[in-house]
């Protein structure tokens, strides 16, 4: 597939795994582990996300992102990373998963995902394409 060969595959995988941690079922956002007013930081700590309640859904508004991956989305046409909803339209499914949509900044993509949330602090982001046949796996560490 030619998105995985590109420079930016790193960036769009890290954001496809975030955004499949988001979109892993969860029965509510009463759910002791439900992400609402948390923040995560993707495995290289480029990005951060801020998981919070839209409208019914569950979303993540970037809130930081190092000079590089500010870069990487401004080639990819995102002017701004910061302020960025790139988990979009999550809804739980059960437990503590919910899925949605991911969008990458680097690629001006967006693509389907699940978030899983493994107790308080990880969460297993997975996102897919070409009907599930490519994936890819992420974990992201909660700090705050």
């Amino acid at each position: 597939m030619t998105f995985v060969r590109t420079r930016f595959a790193p960036m769009i995988a890290s954001a496809l795994l975030g955004f499949a941690a988001l979109a892993a079922p969860a029965p509510a956002f009463a759910d002791p582990v439900a992400p609402v007013a948390s923040e995560w930081a993707n495995p290289k700590n480029s990005v951060h996300i801020r998981a919070e309640q839209c409208g019914r859904n569950l979303c993540g508004v970037v809130t930081w992102a190092s000079d590089k991956a500010q870069a990487d989305a401004r080639r990819g046409g995102t002017t701004n990373l910061v302020g960025t909803t790139i988990f979009r339209d999550l809804k739980p499914t059960g437990g503590n998963s919910w899925r949605g949509k991911v969008y990458v900044p680097d690629i001006n993509q967006t693509f389907a995902g699940t978030l899983t949330f493994n107790g308080n602090n990880t969460m297993e982001g997975k996102g897919c394409v070409l009907f599930g046949l490519v994936c890819k796996t992420q974990t992201w560490t909660r700090i705050k």
